[in-house]
């Protein structure tokens, strides 16, 4: 092979891994948060979970990726490491799909139809359309087909760039000597491990083999432990990504080399075992592309069929290997491997945020107990739920400014930008849940008593409040436009509650019946009601704002409050009147 081939290898290998990836992400961006949705469905049936791990692989075109995400699953705490062995079982049926489509390659006939199946017949012709709908079209839908059309275009391009860099070693009887080499079964073997370890792409690895094979010096016999050997190097990718993962993590790496090294030692015994009895004359043929990808279809089909009523069996023999310490671990929150998967990583901060809107209601109500009675494990609670939601804004933050690096579908950006906007409001609302215990805190302390005029008007304060958060918690999670558009009118109540009740107490003072010292505690506690209600507003608002595909709140509020819209004053008059002090 003369340098100009050798480079036009090497280049075609670039635009295969290149396009490889480009395809990948347009069908992420178009699968969006069915991903997430496809992966929740997953329980206790093994059927279930290989079935998921077809489809999940079908969608972003690569075992190793997916891989790569259970491992950022499993060492978050999301999954757990039972539910992934399926999933592996899926993903390995789920990669053989590449290997049919690259076969096509070889596809050599007379007939119309069936030469518009080969690669050059149809490859520009994706390209050219996949360019006009990334370039000509408004929709994000059209331009993620536009990406799938010419990602796969330029796949198929590096394919055929190979097999042409290739072509003349079927004249050279030096590459012949070469490739018998191989017919040992543990050199193929290893060969093919280390090659797919080294390019970390089993679909890369086993398109070389297929445009080796154009040369009709690659036989079964040569060609078949080379294949085993792909899928044992194909693990190479998650071995790397579980490094510095907790020990559950690490067992989901482990299973998938235990996979394919049993599957390989089933398949090559029994080929070995079943040829010297019957002498397979097939062996010393020349495999082609379509010969490749049968291979490699039955052994991944083969192996997930005899391995799959043993996944119990799989997990313990795992466990054995992995032994849990029981030690204590840092909580790890959200892994930087699901970034491989930027729709699954979107929605798995959309689950957290939820879970911190839980977080936030709970603290607010707890808070409010405190004034009809004290109790210091309910104060407990809310300083660890403080912390917790202190934690969960950092880190949640953090993630969702890395994601922003990432290609993301219009809807994952929507929603991140709407969690961007309102976690810090969800963090603040664990602030004033604290303000309220030190309010509570102080009035058991000086033996505070308001005259019974305030107490009525605080506990319908409380009753407001415990009913803005609660609307505006349930709006969020889920995503319910119609409850959103109800905490502003009711905001506007508790704001003009919470005036009254603050110059209702200046009007006792003056008549001698409270004291300043009241007046200050009052004005604490009724300012963090009205502070709270400001933060269900933006939070509401950031609901609203999503679904029509903007971000401006001030704007929004303003149109509201100035537009004499019908709905939202029947709304402020029927709250007003629910909560008239």
């Amino acid at each position: 092979m003369d340098i100009f081939s050798f480079i036009t290898l090497l280049g075609g290998l670039a635009f295969f891994l290149y396009g490889m990836n480009v395809m990948s992400q347009g069908l992420e961006k178009m699968a969006g948060g069915k991903l997430e949705a496809i992966l929740q469905k997953i329980t206790s049936s093994p059927l279930k979970s290989l079935l998921l791990g077809i489809v999940v692989t079908v969608t972003v075109q690569s075992s190793s990726a997916v891989t790569v995400m259970l491992v950022g699953l499993v060492n978050s705490g999301i999954m757990e490491f039972g539910q992934t062995i399926g999933i592996i079982m899926g993903a390995n049926i789920g990669t053989t799909i590449t290997s049919w489509l690259l076969s096509l390659v070889g596809l050599e006939s007379s007939n119309i139809f069936l030469r518009l199946l080969k690669p050059d017949s149809f490859s520009l012709v994706f390209s050219l359309v996949g360019v006009l709908l990334i370039l000509g079209s408004n929709k994000q839908k059209k331009k993620d087909i536009g990406s799938i059309l010419v990602g796969f275009a330029v796949l198929m391009y590096g394919m055929i760039l190979m097999s042409g860099a290739v072509s003349p070693l079927a004249d050279m009887p030096e590459f012949t000597g070469i490739v018998t080499a191989f017919e040992n079964p543990l050199l193929g073997v290893l060969t093919g491990t280390i090659l797919t370890g080294i390019i970390q792409s089993s679909a890369a690895s086993v398109c070389i083999l297929q445009a080796l094979s154009l040369t009709g010096s690659i036989s079964y016999s040569i060609a078949i432990p080379i294949i085993m050997g792909q899928n044992i190097g194909t693990c190479v990718t998650a071995l790397i990504s579980s490094i510095g993962v907790n020990k559950n993590a690490r067992k989901v790496s482990v299973v998938h080399i235990l996979f394919n090294l049993i599957g390989t030692v089933i398949f090559l015994g029994v080929f070995y075992i079943a040829d010297y009895f019957v002498d397979f004359a097939f062996k010393n043929e020349a495999i082609s592309p379509f010969g490749i990808a049968v291979v490699h279809s039955i052994f991944n089909l083969g192996t997930s069929f005899i391995l799959f009523p043993f996944t119990k069996l799989l997990e313990k023999l795992t466990n054995l290997i992995i032994k849990d310490d029981h030690k204590d671990v840092d909580e790890v929150f959200l892994d930087s491997r699901i970034f491989e998967t930027p729709s699954l990583a979107v929605a798995e901060c959309g689950k957290l945020t939820q879970k911190m809107a839980f977080v936030s209601m709970n603290s607010i109500m707890q808070s409010l107990k405190l004034f009809e009675d004290y109790d210091e494990n309910v104060v407990e609670s809310i300083m660890e739920k403080e912390n917790i939601l202190d934690r969960y804004e950092d880190k949640l933050g953090n993630y969702l400014i890395e994601i922003s690096s990432k290609g993301l579908s219009v809807e994952d950006s929507r929603e991140k930008f709407k969690m961007l906007h309102t976690i810090g409001n969800f963090e603040r609302l664990g602030d004033h849940a604290v303000n309220l215990v030190k309010v509570a805190e102080e009035m058991k302390d000086k033996k505070i008593e308001f005259m019974p005029v305030t107490k009525k008007e605080i506990a319908v304060l409380i009753s407001a409040i415990k009913e803005i958060i609660r609307l505006t918690v349930e709006a969020y999670n889920s995503t319910d436009v119609e409850l959103a558009s109800k905490v502003e009118p009711l905001e506007q109540v508790i704001d003009g509650i919470t005036d009254d009740i603050k110059s209702d107490h200046i009007l006792q003072i003056e008549a001698g019946n409270s004291t300043i010292e009241k007046g200050f505690i009052l004005a604490d506690f009724v300012t963090n009601c009205e502070r709270i209600s400001d933060h269900c507003s933006n939070i509401a608002v950031a609901v609203i704002e999503v679904k029509r595909g903007g971000f401006n709140t001030h704007k929004y509020l303003n149109s509201i409050k100035n537009s004499n819209n019908e709905d939202f004053t029947k709304m402020f008059n029927e709250y007003a009147e629910k909560y008239a002090l």
